[in-house]
C-alpha cells in the first residue's frame, strides 16, 4: 500500500479542477463491463470532464476479470496525464460485477480505508476454483462483507443482478445506477440517464434497472439481498406452500408415507420430508417406502439427548445413496418440462422464440452395462473381451439435439426406463454397495455414536457420474478402510472425519494419502 506521500495521490493544496478521478471496473465476459465503462466515460464527457477509458483482459471461465479502467478530470483547456492501468492504494472508485470480485480487488490493494469507494453486486458466481473442490468449495461471502467493510471507506453492495434479471437487462445498467446513486462522481442523473439512451438498444429495460439501482443505492428502496436466512426462509415457505397432485391411488400412497414421516421424531421430520420427496420423485411410491424403512433402523438406535443425529445423517444420506446418477436419471432430468424452463430463462430467451438445445454425452461400457437387466449385464461384464468390443463402439463423445424429435425421442425413451430399473444390474450393484455401507454405520453406532455418524457422513464423498463417481467411490472406500486401523480407539471418529475432510478437499487425493500414512502410524505408535 502507498503511503501518504506518494506521487500517485493528490497534493494536499490540489484544487478540485486538476484532480484526476480515477475508478476500476472488475467484470468478466457477459457482464457488460465494457458497455458500463462507455457509460461512464460517455457521463464524464456530457458533463464537461476530459475521459480516458483502458482495458486488461482476464483469463476466461472465471480465472480472472477483465479491469476497465476509468480517469477522468475536469476540463480546463490542458490535456491532463493519464495513466493506462490502476495501481495499488490509487483508486477512488471500484465497481466488481460480483461479490468475490470485490474481495479480490481488495487483495490487490485497489481498495483503501481513506479512499475508495466500493460498489459490489452482492450475488455470487462460483469460481473455478470454487467448483473444482469435491466437497463444498465455496468461498464465505460474510468475510467478504466484513473486509469490505474494514477495506473501503464506503462499502455499498446488494443484489444488483437480480434487479437487472427482473427488468430484463444486463448487470451493467444496475451498477451504472449504484454508481450514480451512491454520489460517488459530481455527475447529474440525467446525465446518466442519457448516455444510456445514446446506446438506442433495450433503453427502457436498462434505464428501468437503472432507477431501482439508483434508489437502492440512496436507501430509497429495498436492496435484494443474498442472505443465507431469508434463502432458506423462502424455501421453508415454498415446501410448505407447494401441493402434492396426482391419482388418487398414488396421492393416497404419498398421503401414507407423509402420515410415517410426521411420526418421526421432531428434529428429523424435516430431513426425512426431504429425502423422501427426492426418492420419490426418483423412482416411485414403493422406493419411498423403502427409504423410510431404512431410516427407521436409524431413528430405532437414537435418542433425543443425543440430538437425533445419527437419524439426521441417515434421512439426508440414505436419500442421496438411493438417488444415483446413472444414464436413466441424466435422461429423464433432461427431457423434463422444468428444465426446458429454467434453461430458456437462464438464456433470456423471449416467448414465441426458437431453442435449440445440444445435450453432450460419453456414455462408458459400464454404463451400458448398467442399464440391462442384471443377467445381460453381468453376462457381458464377465467377458473382458466382448466388453473390450462393445466399449470401443460405445465409448465415444455423442451430440444430440433434443429441440428435434428423434433427439428428444431417445432420450425419453431412456429415461422411461425407470419402471424397469430394480431389475437392472446397476441398481442390483448400488443397493448392495448401500446395505454394506449402512450395516457398518448402524453396527459401528451401537459401539460408538460419533463414529457411526461419521461413518454415515462419508457418503458425501460419493457423486457424480461415469468416471467421477468411479474416482469418488475408491475415496470413499480408501478413507473406510482406516477403521480397522482406528478400531478400539476413542477418537476414531476424529479421524474417519479428518480423512474425509482431506479426501473432500484434494480431487487427486494426495491430502488424503498422506492422512492415511499418519492413521497407520498411530497403530505402530500404540504398540510401544
Amino acid at each position: 500500500m502507498l503511503d501518504q506521500s506518494s506521487p500517485l495521490r493528490p497534493k494536499a493544496g490540489a484544487r478540485d479542477d486538476e484532480r484526476v478521478i480515477k475508478l476500476a471496473v472488475l467484470a468478466v465476459g457477459g457482464q457488460g463491463g465494457g458497455v458500463l465503462a462507455d457509460w461512464i466515460t460517455d457521463v464524464a464527457e456530457r458533463s464537461g470532464y476530459i475521459a480516458q477509458s483502458t482495458s486488461v483482459a482476464g483469463v476466461a471461465q472465471r480465472t480472472g476479470a477483465t479491469i476497465y479502467y476509468i480517469e477522468v478530470a475536469r476540463d480546463t483547456g490542458r490535456l491532463p496525464v493519464f495513466a493506462l492501468s490502476p495501481s495499488q492504494g490509487d483508486v477512488d472508485i471500484l465497481i466488481a460485477a460480483e461479490l468475490m470480485e470485490a474481495g479480490r480487488a481488495i487483495i490487490r490493494g485497489f481498495v483503501t480505508p481513506e479512499r475508495t469507494t466500493l460498489i459490489a453486486s452482492s450475488h455470487r458466481i462460483a469460481a473455478v476454483s470454487e467448483k473444482i473442490e469435491p466437497g463444498d468449495g465455496r468461498a464465505s461471502s460474510q468475510k467478504v462483507h466484513a473486509t469490505a467493510e474494514a477495506a473501503a471507506k464506503r462499502f455499498i453492495a446488494f443484489d444488483m443482478e437480480k434487479i437487472a434479471a427482473e427488468n430484463g437487462t444486463m448487470i451493467s445498467a444496475s451498477l451504472l445506477g449504484a454508481l450514480a446513486g451512491s454520489d460517488a462522481l459530481p455527475f447529474p442523473r440525467e446525465n446518466y440517464e442519457q448516455a444510456i439512451g445514446a446506446g438506442g438498444r433495450g433503453v427502457k429495460a436498462s434505464l428501468a434497472a437503472f432507477g431501482a439501482a439508483y434508489d437502492c443505492a440512496r436507501g430509497l428502496g429495498a436492496a435484494p439481498v443474498d442472505d443465507k436466512a431469508e434463502a432458506k426462509l423462502a424455501a421453508s415457505e415454498a415446501r410448505s406452500a407447494s401441493k402434492v397432485s396426482g391419482p388418487e391411488t398414488l396421492l393416497k400412497g404419498w398421503q401414507e408415507l407423509a402420515a410415517r414421516v410426521a411420526a418421526l421424531p421432531e428434529p428429523v421430520r424435516d430431513m426425512a420430508e426431504r429425502g423422501l420427496k427426492k426418492v420419490v420423485d426418483y423412482q416411485d411410491i414403493a422406493y419411498g417406502g423403502e427409504y423410510l424403512d431404512r431410516l427407521d433402523k436409524a431413528v430405532a438406535l437414537d435418542k433425543a439427548e443425543r440430538g437425533y443425529a445419527l437419524s439426521i445423517a441417515a434421512a439426508k444420506h440414505l436419500a442421496n445413496a438411493m438417488c444415483y446418477d446413472d444414464m436413466i436419471r441424466v435422461a429423464d432430468l433432461k427431457t423434463r418440462s422444468t428444465r426446458d424452463k429454467r434453461v430458456r430463462k437462464e438464456v433470456g430467451v423471449r416467448e414465441g422464440s426458437v431453442l435449440q438445445v445440444t445435450e453432450y454425452f460419453h456414455p462408458r461400457i459400464e454404463e451400458f452395462c448398467g442399464t440391462l437387466p442384471v443377467g445381460l449385464g453381468s453376462y457381458i461384464e464377465n467377458r473382458p473381451k466382448l466388453a473390450a468390443f462393445l466399449d470401443r463402439r460405445i465409448n465415444r463423445g455423442r451430440r444430440i439435439r433434443t429441440d428435434s424429435f428423434t433427439g428428444f425421442a431417445m432420450l425419453w425413451f431412456i429415461g422411461g426406463l425407470r419402471r424397469w430399473r430394480r431389475r437392472l444390474l446397476r441398481h442390483r450393484i448400488e443397493v448392495e454397495h448401500l446395505e454394506r455401507w449402512y450395516e457398518l454405520a448402524l453396527a459401528h453406532a451401537r459401539e460408538n455414536y460419533a463414529l457411526g455418524v461419521e461413518v454415515l457422513n462419508c457418503r458425501r464423498l460419493i457423486k457424480g457420474y461415469s468416471d467421477t463417481h468411479a474416482r469418488a467411490q475408491s475415496k470413499f472406500d480408501r478413507v473406510l478402510s482406516a477403521l480397522d486401523m482406528l478400531k478400539g480407539r476413542d477418537d476414531a471418529a476424529d479421524w474417519i472425519r479428518r480423512l474425509r475432510e482431506a479426501a473432500l478437499k484434494d480431487e487427486k487425493g494426495d491430502m488424503l494419502d498422506g492422512a492415511l500414512k499418519t492413521v497407520a502410524t498411530l497403530g505402530d505408535s500404540s504398540a510401544l
